[in-house]
């Protein structure tokens, strides 16, 4: 069973950029699919991007598409995701996950990171 920690997360003003990186411990860190997703206060956690075993196979919800960048460093069981022209709708806790099933639906993943802080300012 992976295990996952994400970092990389903090206080940016709008328009900035941060970079979140999630650590896999495990050997099998290659047989998942990996996403991250994202919970604002009060709200329901969002899909917001995830990749394929391969990292060939990037996925994205529309309201990041085109600014964040998900990819995978399989040889350093890491997971990354380049967020750009940040806004303060952004704002969440950010977390990774690994599963295997559909890419969208948090009920396919089944290893959760323990979520990282993102806030942006206006």
């Amino acid at each position: 069973q992976v295990q996952l920690v994400e970092s990389g997360g903090g206080l940016v003003q709008v328009g900035g950029s941060l970079r979140l990186s999630c650590a896999a411990s495990g050997r099998t860190f290659s047989n998942y699919h990996l996403g991250w997703f994202r919970q604002a206060p009060g709200k329901e956690r969002d899909f917001v991007a995830a990749i394929s075993r391969s990292g060939g196979n990037p996925y994205y919800a529309d309201s990041v598409k085109g600014r964040f960048t998900i990819s995978r460093d399989n040889a350093k069981n890491t997971l990354y995701l380049q967020m750009n022209s940040l806004k303060p709708e952004d704002t969440a806790v950010y977390y990774c996950a690994a599963g295997s099933g559909s890419y969208y639906y948090s009920d396919a993943y089944n290893v959760w990171g323990q979520g990282t802080q993102v806030t942006v300012s206006s």
